[in-house]
């Protein structure tokens, strides 16, 4: 656990009691501040009450006046679509707002830390997606390597819960939107942003404000090293807002489109080939084609900005290629599950927009395509690059029939529910094929979460093998 300091003797605020808002009260009442501990779902406030902390409704008149700061968990709005009634409260009140994250960097320096050799370092990595896989991927190769690794934040363990790093521990974060927006403190050593595409825009007011909360994690605390996709438009005026010459070093810019060229420090994939250039020479090279954990242009991505960030952190090129050769990939994200008669089972569920689905749909060929949920804003007309790689669509969800109107030129079938999907992918299916579950949806609308769509999409494979 990471103790919160700066509260001795203080009440804090805690809003959310989910894993994080928990996690943030321990945290607190290790640093000797008191939590006052609100959640507006009953369950979560008996959690909170059977770990002994104090249960007060923060939302009634005067409940803040000895308040210090709330905290407040990611999930609950603090400016759009509407602010919660406890956050306006206080933001009027004048109570400073702040997250879990905000609270791990303020606190994570310690006077130990003059006696170590070497400083810990925070890896921090954002985006829309393929930030848990390069989060993922960034802690394995530095576990592979020897180093002292943990992974936290939006994966893993929740911030406050890790151990205190050591003498050169290296603490990775995977940090969504919602917890760059409202953190006070925002210090990482090396900063990732993967890539950015339209996605939680009422939380953020549009893609600009979307666009601004990723931002913060670059402007706020000033990293010694960015890393940032430079293949969309957000990406390269980022890079060209915190580079002071071409040849900055301190940006390193990454692509998976073209190759990169001038003076400065680059790293990009082409045709399945890594490479990494500075000051105009190559300095590394990785063949990512026989990697099976990372298929695919998207995670070719995925691996450009890890093996970028690892060599930040001081890795030589041939540990980063180690690591990527033994990394399995991530649950629900191109998880190859099985293998059999030729055809290849692959679990993307966590394909919930159009972008991630679209690039599931590239990196594989003769789809058989399982699709379909609670559809996000825009539509999924930007699939259609994609399509020319799927021999037929299997929709699932309660809206299956809309979500196959709209795939043109593809032979869509209504299936509804994924057992039924994944029974007519497998009768249909012929050797060479890959059955993909890449659902370019949201799942409440027949599972908790994607974890859990994913886990069906598994159990409903095996069971048929």
């Amino acid at each position: 656990m990471i103790p919160v300091s700066g509260f001795e003797g203080a009440r804090v605020g805690v809003l959310g009691l989910g894993r994080s808002g928990l996690s943030a009260a321990r945290a607190l009442g290790a640093g000797d501040a008191h939590p006052v501990c609100w959640d507006d779902n009953p369950q979560q406030r008996e959690a909170a009450e059977r770990e002994g902390f104090e249960v007060a409704d923060l939302s009634r008149p005067g409940a803040l006046d000895d308040i210090a700061r709330l905290v407040v968990s990611p999930g609950i709005a603090h400016l759009y679509p509407a602010p919660h009634p406890v956050v306006l409260a206080a933001l009027e009140a004048g109570v400073p707002v702040d997250n879990d994250i905000g609270l791990f960097f303020a606190a994570l320096a310690t006077g130990a830390w003059d006696d170590f050799d070497t400083a810990p370092r925070v890896a921090a990595v954002t985006g829309s997606n393929g930030k848990s896989t390069t989060a993922a991927l960034i802690h394995h190769v530095l576990s592979n390597a020897g180093r002292s690794a943990q992974l936290a934040g939006n994966i893993g363990r929740g911030v406050l819960d890790i151990d205190p790093p050591g003498d050169g521990g290296v603490v990775v974060l995977e940090l969504s939107s919602y917890q760059t927006e409202l953190a006070r403190a925002l210090t990482p050593d090396v900063a990732v942003f993967t890539n950015l595409s339209p996605d939680h825009l009422d939380r953020h007011g549009g893609k600009g404000g979307y666009f601004a909360a990723k931002r913060r994690l670059f402007a706020e605390g000033g990293p010694d090293r960015a890393v940032i996709g430079v293949d969309e438009p957000e990406g390269v005026f980022l890079a060209g807002q915190l580079a002071e010459a071409p040849g900055d070093a301190r940006v390193i810019r990454v692509s998976v489109t073209r190759k990169l060229a001038g003076p400065g420090w680059s790293v990009f994939a082409r045709k399945g080939f890594l490479s990494e250039y500075r000051k105009g020479r190559q300095a590394g090279a990785i063949d990512l084609r026989p990697i099976k954990g990372l298929p695919g242009r998207h995670n070719h991505q995925n691996a450009c900005t890890a093996y970028a960030a690892c060599r930040a952190l001081g890795l030589a090129p041939r540990d980063i290629e180690q690591g990527f050769h033994s990394f399995a990939g991530l649950p629900h994200r191109s998880q190859m599950i099985a293998e059999k008669g030729g055809v290849t089972f692959v679990n993307d569920s966590k394909a919930t927009n159009v972008d991630a689905a679209l690039k599931a749909l590239e990196a594989f060929t003769s789809i058989r395509w399982i699709c379909g949920g609670l559809e996000k804003e825009g539509g999924v007309a930007a699939l259609k690059p994609g399509l020319t790689n799927v021999v037929r669509a299997y929709v699932i969800g309660r809206e299956a029939a809309g979500f196959a109107m709209q795939l043109d030129g593809v032979e869509a079938e209504i299936c509804t529910t994924m057992e039924r999907a994944v029974e007519r992918a497998m009768k249909e299916a012929q050797p060479g094929d890959t059955v993909l579950l890449a659902p370019a949806a949201a799942s409440f609308d027949q599972y908790d979460n994607f974890e859990q769509r994913g886990e069906d999409f598994i159990a409903c494979v095996k069971a048929r093998l």
